[in-house]
């Protein structure tokens, strides 16, 4: 097993409304379909076992762009949506936050016996990779969020979270089965057992995983009187990717790559170019919605070294709490729809509208490398806030402030 990355991220209050989190549930499981379809389900895997990755996914689907609350909302998410269609895409969600983590060994347990997968060997790779971020890993991070996400072949994805009360963060842990390979190079991580550990530096951790802890692991077996000979085989030198989220809430233009943000707002608004990306996609859409669908394009389809910059894919639909602008209802809305369709011709052998994302995630690149165009940060930040009213744009604190207008019979309807 290896260990994919770390993501330290800032903690942020409260839950997603229900607004949010029944629509991120359709778009999750909709890109979900969409990698299966195209790639395989262990090649969703492979994505989930990138931190950067990561983030870019549950940015495109409309949460914080940076907070903690990202990796419980879009496990949630994906677990709801793929209840009951597990089957059919070949992956399943085991595992969660708090009571539903120690559930993790019953329901995989359950799922070997269903399958006829190694019931016990993925419990004890479920215990083992707690035990490791949790204990091994001297970093102050104490786990509560542990999910496993295993393929029909059997092979597997942890990703977990923890908590350092102290500095105020919250660090994502990633892992991923020998065999599952990451989507840019298979051979980078067959020597350290973390695919990734994203999170600030803060100065030597105690990591004794770390090739270099050697003398210490040793003197610490002495004392055990133990051997576990085959768990430090797994346990070797630890250099993973690291992705450090900063604390500061709005989206700024250091943290977006503008001219990847320029190419996607090229397609989706001068005229000549959103013609052809709407012809691709056999959709008369509009240049907003368009701007949505390249960015969800990009997740399902982009290379690894697309996703340096996950605030980028924020403004797809926005952030929950306005960042970089409120989530826009409308064009959410109408993204599913076109994905729907899309996937539906597709399971009838009409395979056109589906590979038009691939096309479009190609002319994006494109018009990249070719034109160079360069957004205007501020100009499209003060264009998205403009437009939001038009297009439904919703926020959390939207629903704080109706919630102490309304009466406690209209408190009872009104985010149903």
């Amino acid at each position: 097993m290896k260990r994919s990355g770390i993501t330290d991220l800032p903690l942020h209050g409260g839950r997603v409304p229900p607004w949010l989190s029944l629509r991120m549930e359709k778009l999750g499981t909709a890109i979900a379909e969409c990698i299966v379809a195209e790639y395989g389900a262990d090649a969703f895997l492979s994505r989930l076992s990138d931190p950067f990755w990561f983030q870019s996914f549950g940015c495109v689907m409309g949460m914080d762009w940076h907070s903690s609350g990202i990796t419980t909302s879009v496990l949630g998410a994906l677990k709801r949506g793929l209840r009951g269609r597990e089957r059919d895409l070949g992956l399943y969600v085991c595992g969660g936050r708090g009571k539903q983590s120690r559930r993790t060994p019953d329901e995989l347990l359950a799922l070997a016996t269903r399958r006829g997968l190694n019931g016990h060997e993925l419990v004890r790779t479920s215990r083992l990779t707690a035990k490791i971020d949790n204990n091994a890993i001297g970093d102050g991070f104490q786990i509560y969020l542990h999910s496993f996400i295993v393929s029909e072949s059997g092979q597997w994805a942890v990703v977990q979270q923890g908590l350092n009360e102290g500095s105020g963060l919250a660090r994502r842990y990633h892992w991923h089965s020998e065999k599952v390979r990451n989507f840019a190079d298979e051979d980078r991580f067959t020597r350290e057992p973390h695919s990734a550990i994203v999170g600030a530096n803060r100065g030597k951790i105690l990591n004794l995983v770390d090739g270099r802890a050697g003398p210490a692991q040793e003197a610490l077996l002495t004392i055990a009187g133990s051997d576990p000979g085959q768990t430090l085989a797994e346990l070797q030198r630890l250099l993973p990717q690291r992705l450090v989220m900063p604390r500061h809430h709005e989206v700024r233009a250091e943290d977006v790559d503008l001219k990847r943000l320029g190419a996607v707002l090229a397609v989706s608004y001068e005229k000549q170019l959103r013609d052809f990306a709407s012809l691709l996609l056999l959709e008369n859409i509009g240049p907003r919605t368009l701007q949505s669908l390249a960015l969800v394009a990009e997740v399902v389809h982009g290379a690894q070294s697309r996703f340096k910059d996950p605030a980028r894919f924020s403004f797809a639909l926005g952030g929950k709490d306005g960042h970089p602008f409120p989530v826009p209802l409308k064009t959410y809305d109408e993204t599913l729809s076109v994905l729907r369709r899309s996937l539906h011709a597709a399971k009838l052998d009409r395979t056109e509208k589906i590979e038009g994302f691939k096309r479009l995630d190609g002319l994006t690149r494109r018009v990249e490398q070719r034109l160079e165009p360069e957004a205007n940060f501020a100009r499209v930040l003060k264009h998205e806030r403009a437009i939001s009213p038009s297009l439904g744009g919703r926020t959390a604190a939207d629903d704080r402030r109706e919630r102490k207008k309304a009466t406690p019979l209209q408190q009872m309807d009104l985010f149903r």
